[in-house]
This record gives structure tokens, sequence and C-alpha cells, in this order.
């Protein structure tokens, strides 16, 4: 097959650039040599259309609906896998043997517990942080207290940080949750799965025994997994562009937090809720609907659409099935913002605006359901985003490092300033 070629011409002059191919997906144009080729950037807000990588690791096509991590999609690793199983195929490449699952259970569950002196560090947010602070905070601080695993260009110490993370990040998120609400913290359980272990961290109390769901744990395995990893989206670029300058990886993961923090990405589902209580039933849909359509109505659909996907999120119907195991094993048969969300889903699906605009459901809109059915505020919604999508974080971080051709981020801009002028003393200004 003929290498194929894509041409530009820029000042008169015709420039030649190699185009590459993906093993699926769209082909790519190398234009990494353009400015010194032709004295010219290209201009790409957003970088909507500019692949700032090479990975191995996760494959969404947007127009069908499809995420794979590794290969595999996303529906079979959440309906016969469990999460730690799908952070060591995002670590490592393949789906673990036995022996290997075994091992690297073993080694995550022995990591769990963080250093002592870090339950101290608590005590110096104001008793109405806001959980997602709190772990930019503390995760930041891991670096002050595991020194043995912060030099990224030994391949043993990035083993055991990307352990470390794995395993503590449940343990923080359930610590900042219970100084969130004013409980004492508990301490991981060895005989615990991950999923229950977490559970169990955030809802037990000293003064009772507390016996977790298997078919909460369950969902709540299920909803990591979905979380895992999405490839090249906003924290996860921020995770690479912070790795790009040689951080440290636990100062990486925090920096993804930082931003999964905002709105328009973590912060979805909570947005999606709150747009289903503001609706608050079945009868007041079509004044919604319409709001909707109006263009000169700020009111959004939350959990509609998505920037990648243009076809049903494949995520969302793992989602809605998980929503309605969880409320009928807690017995909530009348949830009215199911039946809004119920309603709503029918309607974006077959009424022609939705259809034509592509405004899907996504994994948002019935996430915050579940999470409220668990028992989390929702202001626990994002550090539960941030806890599984953790391991691809620090998936990407490490195929990052360890590629040869990495080199630090610099995006370049497209100055719209003043050109040079004189400096004009303050005398002499009017």
């Amino acid at each position: 097959m003929a290498e194929q070629k894509a041409d530009f011409q820029a000042g008169g002059k015709n420039h030649t650039y190699e185009i590459k191919d993906g093993t699926i997906g769209p082909s790519v144009v190398d234009i990494s040599s353009l400015y010194k080729d032709s004295g010219m950037f290209t201009y790409d807000p957003g970088f909507t259309s500019t692949a700032s990588c090479e990975s191995k690791i996760t494959y969404i096509d947007g127009d069908e609906g499809t995420l794979l991590y590794r290969g595999y999609p996303i529906e079979q690793l959440a309906d016969h896998g469990d999460f730690l199983e799908s952070c060591y195929l995002l670590l490592y490449g393949e789906l673990p043997n036995k022996m290997e699952k075994d091992d690297f259970v073993n080694r995550v569950t022995y990591h769990t517990m963080i250093h002592e002196q870090m339950s101290k560090f608590f005590s110096g947010f104001r008793r109405d942080a806001h959980p997602m602070a709190v772990m930019v905070g503390v995760v930041g601080a891991l670096s002050a207290f595991y020194h043995d695993s912060t030099d990224i260009a030994d391949p043993h110490q990035r083993m055991i940080a990307s352990l470390r993370m794995i395993a503590k990040m449940p343990t923080i998120a359930a610590m900042a949750y219970k100084y969130h609400i004013g409980q004492p913290f508990v301490y991981p359980r060895n005989d615990l799965d991950y999923a229950a272990n977490f559970l169990h961290m955030c809802f037990a109390v000293p003064c009772e025994d507390y016996k977790v769901n298997p078919v909460l744990a369950r969902a709540m395995d299920r909803i990591f997994i979905l979380h895992a990893d999405h490839e090249q989206n906003a924290s996860t670029s921020t995770v690479r562009l912070a790795g790009s300058s040689g951080a440290n990886p636990f100062a990486c993961i925090a920096a993804g937090i930082a931003c999964l923090w905002g709105p328009a990405h973590g912060g979805a589902n909570e947005a999606a809720l709150n747009m289903l209580s503001e609706i608050g039933s079945v009868d007041r849909i079509p004044e919604y609907i319409a709001r909707a359509k109006d263009k000169n109505d700020p009111f959004r659909l939350m959990g509609f659409g998505h920037r990648v996907y243009k076809n049903y999120d494949p995520r969302a119907r793992i989602m809605q099935k998980t929503t309605h195991e969880v409320l009928g094993e807690l017995g909530i048969k009348d949830d009215p913002l199911l039946d809004v969300a119920m309603e709503l889903e029918k309607i974006a699906l077959n009424d022609e605006y939705f259809v034509q605009k592509k405004l899907y459901p996504n994994i948002d809109f019935y996430s915050g359901i579940t999470l409220r059915a668990l028992g989390f505020p929702t202001n626990m919604f994002t550090v539960l985003f941030a806890l599984a999508r953790t391991v691809g974080w620090i998936a990407q971080w490490k195929e990052m490092v360890e590629d040869p051709s990495q080199r630090i981020g610099r995006p370049r801009q497209l100055y719209t300033g003043y050109p040079q002028r004189d400096y004009v003393p303050i005398t002499q200004r009017r």
C-alpha cells in the first residue's frame, strides 16, 4: 500500500506531511514540523481536531457509540469483570490470569491504609470544605509522605506509586466524606473487596455493625469501571501535560482532580440531578422541553449530548440498568426523579429536535440518581468520579512517561494583543 501524504500550501510554497494510521479510528496528519517548514501554527480551540499523543489505552468512536479499554468493549467489562481487573487491564495492557489477578488484588489491598500522620492533615480544612477541595490538597500532599515513589525515571517506583494511588484513593475519598459530615474515620478492611471496602469506610460507624449489601457493592464496582478512563478528556490531558514536565505522579493526579472538579467535566452528574430536581414532576417536562428548544432561554438539559459521543453513550445503557437494580434492591419503587428521567429519555430518543441534534442521554443522566440512592450527597459525586478515574490517569501518565517521543507540552497561540510599543513615563500618559 502506497504511503499516504497530505499537501499543504503556505506563502506560495508547497509542503508535504505524512499521514499516520491508527489501529482503528481517524488517521492523523503529522504536522510536527509545520512551524519549522512554514512559520505557521495550526489554530484549533479546544484541540477538537488535534491528536496530542499516541496511545494504546482507550478508544472511543463517538458516531457509533463505542468505548473500548485496550480493545475490550465497556459493556463486556462491566457485565463480566470487576474494577480491579479493569485496573490491571488499563495498566498492563492485558486481562490478568488468576495468579496475576490474585497478586494484583493482594498488592492493592495491602496498600489501602494511609500514613497515620495524614489523618491530621484533614483537620487543617474547615469543617464545611468541599470534599473535592480536600481531595486536591490531600492527594497533592502524598508526595510529602511517600518519598520512595516519586522518581519517575525508576520503573519500580512508578509501579509502587501507581499501586499506592489506586489503593489509597478510596480511603482518602471516604475520609473526605467522613470529615465533611463530622463522623470519625473508618479504617480500611483487608477482608472486603475494593468497592465493598469503600462503602464500608463511608457508611460504617463505630457504634454499630455495618454489613455491605452485595448488590450495592456490585453497583458501585460497575460505576467505577464505567468511569475508569475516557481517552484524552480535559482531566486526562491535564495529567499528561503536568507529567510532561517531569512532575511527580501524586502532583499530576492532584492536577487531574482539580480539572475534573469543573461543572462541564466531572460535575456534570451533579448538574443533571439538580436539573431533574428542578423539573420535579413528569407533568412539568413539556415546559422544560420547550425551554430547551428556545434559543433565547439560557436553560439547558443536563445529562444529554456529549463532546465526543454523537450516538447513545454506551455507558448510559449500563448505568440505566444499574440504576434500576439499586432502586429495586433498596425498595425505591416510586422515585419522582427516576420517573422524570425515564420520560425525558423517551422524549429525547424520539423528539425530532433532539434526534437531529444528536442529544442522546449520557452516563451523567443516570449516575446522579444511583449515587443519591446509595446515600451519597451531591458534593461527593465528583469525588467518586475522581476515585474511579485515578487508574485511567495513572495508565495514561505511565504511558506518557515511557514514550520516548514525548516532550514537555507547549501549546502555541494566535496572538491578537498589541504589537510591540514603547514605554511611556507616567507623567506623559493621558
